[in-house]
């Protein structure tokens, strides 16, 4: 399940990069460059039409948060990074279930290689005792992956929100934002050949055509301010470009390191999260299995591999504003994993001390038996078998007794003691008819004594 989501999510935001990437200046947004600027700005606005998407429902508060968190900080990057730590604080809740749910399940890996192991190549009965087994410990075997990707969805409406800054973080409507775009486009100003991200870059400029904007009848009741994207000397509103040997001057240089930072940062949060993880990997007995925490956590190779290189994709194709977000999430989730780490670990390390003890009552009263038997053994060296069951135990008993009760019986009565070759019906041609019906003279013949004397006369 959680393969499947992480493929769906990737191929949704390679797709969306893909586009964006892909995206260039339209014919009409060359013909906005050669009109004059008020024109532009009017023809703009009547080919524009003002609608409200569903995905507005997330994205317009997104754009009040960022906007307010931008007129707090007055810095572009810091306002994402407070709008981060935000975000990961509202989802603290589903964070920690999220995890639990984790945790449960790399504690169970032993477990779960145990049973493997138990049924070997019985597919079906492996998996239905797995089931069970996550069953009996509550654990839920989509609860630590879908809630982990929630970050990933809210970086959708996030990318809208930093793409059209004049649309929801200055709260205009869509065809006084595509007339201010318009206007400052036809101002003489390039705004790149990527027109998925002319608006950003149009609202870098506004406070150098703010007055003008004001004169012009479809934006003179626009709500107007002036951005600055800059950030550390980097020009968060740009794209970065992977092609390094081109780079001049810092402010290139390090629009080159944002993404890369952005996807070690995702490598090594996601390698410190695994490896607080594994720690917790105990078996039935309550002690650690690090042989089982490392296989559970090579299943996990495809998640390390696919979340750093979609960061580094996001990150060349994008604005490095989305990266700083990225960025700003993994510090988070690292200093939040290990805060529920060492939270989570204290319960555990109860629990196992719990098993431990269990354990080792089981183990000493085993110890105990294996060493009454033993001693049994060495009281009876000549029974074969001394681990019968209680009936067996019974009837030994019984006969032992019977044999018991016939030597003390022939001790005191020597002359009872019948001889070992006369059989037991008295009758040697019919030596074991004997029973309860037995009849002595029931086979005589007629005329003849049963003890084999002469036969009567009458």
């Amino acid at each position: 399940m959680k393969k499947i989501v992480i493929c769906v999510l990737a191929l949704l935001l390679v797709v969306l990069c893909a586009g964006c990437a892909a995206a260039s200046t339209s014919q009409q947004d060359a013909e906005y460059a050669t009109m004059e600027p008020a024109a532009a700005a009017e023809k703009a606005a009547a080919s524009t039409e003002d609608r409200t998407s569903i995905s507005d429902i997330i994205r317009v508060p997104f754009g009040y948060l960022l906007d307010w968190l931008y007129q707090f900080s007055r810095n572009y990057g810091l306002a994402l990074i407070l709008f981060s730590a935000i975000v990961k604080i509202v989802l603290l809740p589903l964070s920690i279930k999220s995890k639990k749910s984790m945790l449960k399940m790399s504690r169970i890996s032993p477990q779960v290689k145990a049973l493997e192991a138990k049924y070997g190549d019985d597919k079906q009965k492996y998996q239905a005792a797995v089931m069970q087994l996550y069953k009996d410990e509550g654990v839920s075997t989509t609860g630590g992956c879908l809630w982990s990707f929630i970050p990933l969805l809210i970086l959708l409406p996030l990318y809208y929100v930093i793409r059209e800054p004049i649309t929801y973080m200055m709260h205009n409507s869509r065809s006084v934002s595509a007339a201010i775009v318009a206007f400052i486009r036809a101002s003489g100003v390039d705004l790149g050949r990527n027109s998925f991200y002319a608006q950003l870059a149009a609202a870098g400029h506004i406070g150098e055509f703010a007055d003008q904007l004001r004169a012009v009848a479809v934006t003179a009741s626009a709500k107007l301010q002036e951005m600055n994207f800059n950030f550390l000397g980097v020009d968060l509103a740009a794209v970065p470009s992977y092609r390094f040997w081109e780079c001049e001057g810092w402010s290139e240089i390090g629009l080159f390191l944002v993404p890369l930072v952005s996807a070690a940062s995702q490598a090594v949060s996601m390698l410190i999260s695994q490896k607080m993880n594994s720690q917790v990997a105990t078996n039935a007995d309550g002690e650690r299995d690090a042989e089982a925490a490392k296989t559970a956590n090579q299943t996990n190779m495809s998640m390390m591999l696919m979340m750093p290189l979609m960061s580094l994709w996001i990150g060349f194709s994008m604005p490095a504003a989305l990266s700083i977000y990225w960025i700003a999430q993994a510090v988070f989730t690292t200093l939040q994993e290990a805060f529920l780490n060492k939270h989570f670990s204290r319960i555990y390390e109860e629990e196992d001390a719990a098993r431990q003890a269990s354990a080792a009552a089981r183990r000493a009263e085993e110890a105990e038996k294996e060493r009454l038997r033993q001693l049994r053994r060495e009281q009876n060296p000549d029974a074969l078998n001394d681990n019968v069951s209680k009936k067996k135990l019974r009837q030994q008993e019984k006969e032992a007794a019977e044999k018991a009760a016939r030597d003390y019986a022939l001790k005191k009565n020597p002359a009872s003691e019948e001889p070992e070759d006369r059989p037991l019906s008295g009758d040697p041609e019919r030596p074991f008819s004997r029973g309860r019906a037995y009849d002595p003279t029931r086979y005589a013949r007629k005329g003849s004594r049963a003890d084999g004397g002469e036969p009567s006369e009458e």
